[in-house]
């Protein structure tokens, strides 16, 4: 998921948990920490054989947070999966890249095109199966299939590159 703290953009994945212990990984950095939650909306963090206490306060919507920690007071929004994937979508739609990108993990189910073909606008470059759910990506301009650096049933990481693509400029 992304976290904005601010200005700052983080990209955290949950590893595992076991009880309090949890493990993760925050913009690709491995942390082990051990958490507990009060009901009264603070929270106790082990790492490093340091101790850390915030106050949480959850606002409206469930997905935005107010956090004090060492006198500081931080504004912090999750961006689940779903919502990235959303408004990453919506953005691919306004102007056609280069390249075909994975807005998150997931699995390549179907690649109807070859290189060197010629596509049109609306044209569909890839079928991806991400959360249970299967998308199309179409091309929003015409263009050429240039490479294909993706395999049908080959798993994909988010913002991998999938397809590069050649665009036709009209005169």
């Amino acid at each position: 998921m992304e976290i904005h703290i601010g200005d700052r953009t983080a990209d955290v994945t949950l590893v595992s948990k076991n009880g309090n212990k949890v493990q993760l990984t925050i913009d690709g950095k491995p942390y082990d920490v051990d958490i507990v939650m009060a009901e009264n909306g603070s929270c106790s963090i082990l790492h490093n054989g340091n101790s850390f206490n915030a106050g949480i306060v959850r606002a409206e919507g469930g997905k935005s947070y107010d956090v004090s920690m060492l006198n500081r007071s931080y504004h912090v929004d999750i961006v689940d999966t779903q919502a990235k994937y959303l408004r990453m979508r919506k953005g691919a739609d306004e102007k056609q890249d280069n390249k075909i990108i994975a807005p998150m993990p997931g699995k390549v189910v179907s690649i109807p095109v070859n290189v060197g073909d010629q596509l049109v606008a609306g044209d569909i470059v890839v079928v991806l199966e991400a959360m249970k759910m299967q998308s199309n990506y179409k091309v929003s301009a015409d263009c050429v299939v240039k490479n294909i650096l993706v395999n049908e049933d080959e798993p994909v990481n988010a913002n991998q590159v999938l397809i590069e693509l050649e665009l036709i400029k009209e005169e």
